[in-house]
């Protein structure tokens, strides 16, 4: 997957490029874009595309409006804010395909930018429809695929117009990310630590599987540690677990052991007897859990060992949060981990939303060595899956 053809191997002068970028942003009740870090993220890529005289085709999605067009995804707020940025004038469509947008294809200048209005106002994207994907492919030329967070999704924007529109390129920032999250499972400078948080064990099953025969450390917490501990015969109170996974859980323990995987869970938790923002919290270790009580972060002494563990590493990649952290009193062990990676000197790679939410919260996100757009796709690189998005790229 890691050798395909980017940006730099074609000539894009006075082309008409269809590039492929994700801005799925989120939107506040007005309409108003409240983050625009997929907007920055895809600039270098469109700066590029116009510095070289290309007639730049913009495509993405936003949300899920089903199908069918609906003003409240209408991508215009994006079109608004990337002429904001880029400081020239962006063409809005009034929809992705047909004669019209043919028209305005067509009409484009070299140097002008035109995005194309919500690809998912037609059932054809999702169902990666070949004639949907062909009325896209005939409005450009060459196609750029700088949308990282769908990768994983065969979709018509990001899987068939690839196959119709040759050479098929990454753009810069999806060959960003395939170097990094590449280069760091492929051949990464050791000790490599995989530090894997979130609710459940199982969104994390075939990760933990992959990994095993990657990394030299695992750090494990939030709710999916508890499954890990009770499978460990450890009373875990009221915490979250999935019974219905604890076979799992004590075989990849084993299978981390086989391995020479050190494998770590929390020893000490931050618990409280409800799970709410204001509720009370104590320390309790593995030995003295209450009966009553539900772990909602890590605990002070496992704060330290798995800061130990980062400060030794020389390639780190993190996805899921150590606790609650939406709930300031449950966010300690989360930061914890945040500020440890950006004091380190290793490689840090941050996988996966709420781990990105977390770094940018707590405005570290610049001492960070790459933060990954795409969190279901990142995840499924991590898992070893083969991204229809970078399968269809054009070889190397």
């Amino acid at each position: 997957m890691l050798n395909k053809m980017s940006l730099k191997d074609i000539e894009v002068k006075g082309k008409r490029v269809f590039c492929r970028c994700d801005f799925n942003v989120p939107l506040d009740a007005q309409g108003e874009i409240t983050d625009d870090t997929r907007i920055q993220a895809a600039l270098p890529t469109i700066r590029y595309l116009i510095d070289q005289g290309a007639k730049v085709i913009l495509a993405s999605h936003l949300g899920r409006p089903k199908g069918k067009s609906d003003p409240a995804f209408s991508l215009c707020p994006v079109a608004t804010r990337l002429s904001q940025l880029l400081g020239q004038q962006i063409i809005m469509a009034p929809d992705c395909i047909g004669e019209n947008i043919q028209l305005l294809a067509k009409q484009l200048n070299s140097g002008s930018v035109m995005l194309l209005e919500n690809v998912r106002f037609h059932p054809g994207e999702t169902a990666n429809d070949p004639q949907f994907a062909a009325q896209l492919a005939s409005l450009g030329e060459i196609y750029v695929n700088d949308a990282f967070g769908t990768a994983h999704r065969a979709h018509a924007s990001t899987e068939g117009v690839a196959h119709l529109l040759q050479p098929a390129v990454a753009g810069f920032l999806m060959k960003k990310e395939l170097q990094y999250l590449g280069s760091a499972l492929e051949n990464p400078h050791r000790p490599f630590v995989a530090i894997l948080g979130g609710a459940k064990v199982s969104d994390k099953i075939t990760v933990i599987e992959n990994l095993l025969n990657k990394v030299d450390t695992i750090l494990i917490g939030g709710g999916m540690a508890y499954t890990f501990l009770k499978a460990q015969g450890v009373e875990i109170g009221t915490s979250l677990v999935e019974n219905d996974r604890l076979a799992l859980a004590a075989d990849l323990l084993d299978k981390a052991e086989k391995s020479g995987v050190k494998f770590f869970l929390p020893s000490d938790h931050l618990v409280a007897e409800k799970f709410s923002t204001d509720s009370p919290a104590t320390v309790a270790s593995n030995e003295d859990f209450p009966a009553n009580g539900m772990g909602l972060d890590i605990g002070p002494a496992t704060i330290k060992t798995y800061v130990q563990q980062i400060n030794i590493a020389q390639t780190v990649v993190w996805n899921g949060p150590m606790g609650v952290f939406e709930f300031p009193r449950f966010a300690k062990g989360t930061f914890a981990i945040a500020t440890a990676l950006a004091k380190s000197s290793c490689l840090s790679i941050i996988g996966g939303g709420d781990s990105v939410a977390a770094v940018n919260q707590a405005k570290l996100q610049d001492q960070m060595t790459h933060i990954s757009t795409g969190g279901g796709a990142s995840l499924e690189f991590l898992e070893g899956k083969e991204l229809p998005g970078v399968a269809a790229l054009t070889d190397a």
